[in-house]
């Protein structure tokens, strides 16, 4: 069940083949996904997150097999959402008195999740550590709102590994693992919209959190994702493109948005499409009708565009209610230098207009 990833470093997690939405049914997953959890053996046994509840008999059994959970020395939860921390509280029920390293933040979110206070927290905050033998150590960032309160990321000197939790991973299905093993086209495109669907509206945070490792002066070897493919070769590519994308990241590419009720809006968008393809041949171009194409894969091709045209007909003095919710969530990820075109009689500008953030 365990897979290497490094001398006495292991993956215990579980690959989802069939999984297709995260969040609720917030976010849509079109490759699989991963819930990455892993396992250090060195002088002390250290088991860093674990894996949601639906599997968490799955998860305990395979690590039962694997070693005597008693042997576990401590465990990190690096984020308390159920993803990570789902399978705690079986897990805890073995081995109840286990310290838990995690931030304060942390212990708020799992005691309100799982009522359980009494569990021997240790509360770590960014530049504490702690010796696992071998002359290794665990020392601990926080990573706050990237992307909750409570997110911290753990380093492991000597192997130079990052567990970086939810940054730097993407929802995708890699059985092998690694980044380099993977279809690249399909890593690059999942980490982007994993990026642009739900670190976004942090951006200015991500930024500075990547300056503030950067002046650490870590060496990383490994970048260790709570998602999808974890970074072996040239690590810090991903970092560098987090890096990018925080800066108001824009492509040469004009979206096209809309919904339609009897194909007026669609005529309109279409045609706007093809003007634009004529007034600037080199720039991409993309058109989608909001009812028949996910809202996270149209975001993703919004992140990437300069300027969007976002059209809706009038109904009920205002948009469509389909338009409207997708302009909310287009709200809620606050993307910069995005000039919008309206399409869409006066009477609903007002409307439309609200759901712009300027830079």
């Amino acid at each position: 069940m365990r897979k290497h990833i490094k001398n006495n470093v292991f993956w215990v997690g579980k690959i989802d083949w069939e999984l297709n939405e995260f969040h609720g049914s917030d976010y849509s997953i079109n490759n699989g996904s991963s819930q990455n959890a892993y396992l250090i053996e060195e002088e002390k046994t250290v088991l860093i997150d674990t894996v949601w509840k639906p599997h968490s008999s799955e998860f305990i059994d395979n690590l039962e097999a694997e070693i005597d959970l008693n042997k576990i020395d401590f465990i990190v939860c690096n984020h308390g959402e159920v993803d990570h921390s789902g399978s705690l509280p079986a897990l805890m029920e073995k081995i109840p008195n286990t310290p838990i390293y995690c931030t304060e933040n942390a212990v708020k979110s799992l005691v309100g999740q799982y009522h359980h206070p009494e569990w021997n927290f240790n509360v770590v905050k960014t530049g504490d550590s702690v010796d696992i033998g071998n002359g290794k150590s665990l020392v601990f960032v926080e990573m706050r709102m990237l992307h909750w309160p409570d997110s911290m990321a753990t380093y492991m000197t000597g192997d130079n590994i990052l567990f970086s939790n939810d940054a730097f991973g993407q929802h995708y299905a890699v059985e092998e693992l690694w980044a380099d093993k993977a279809d690249q086209c399909r890593l690059w495109a999942e980490a982007m919209k994993y990026y642009a669907n739900i670190l976004n509206p942090y951006s200015p945070l991500v930024k500075a959190k990547i300056e503030e490792i950067q002046k650490l002066n870590l060496p990383i070897d490994i970048i260790a994702t709570s998602h999808g493919a974890i970074w072996r070769e040239n690590p810090m590519q991903i970092v560098e493109k987090y890096y990018e994308w925080s800066q108001a990241y824009q492509e040469d590419q004009i979206t096209v948005v809309y919904d339609t009720m009897w194909d007026g809006t669609k005529k309109l968008a279409h045609k706007i499409a093809e003007e634009i393809s004529k007034q600037a041949p080199d720039t991409r171009v993309k058109i989608y009708n909001i009812s028949k194409t996910n809202k996270n894969d149209i975001m993703t091709e919004v992140f990437k565009s300069k300027a969007i045209a976002v059209g809706s007909p009038t109904t009920g003095n205002s948009v469509l209610s389909s338009v409207a919710g997708w302009l909310d969530f287009l709200r809620e990820l606050k993307f910069k230098t995005k000039r919008p075109l309206y399409l869409v009689p006066m009477v609903g500008l007002a409307n439309l207009r609200r759901y712009f953030v300027k830079n």
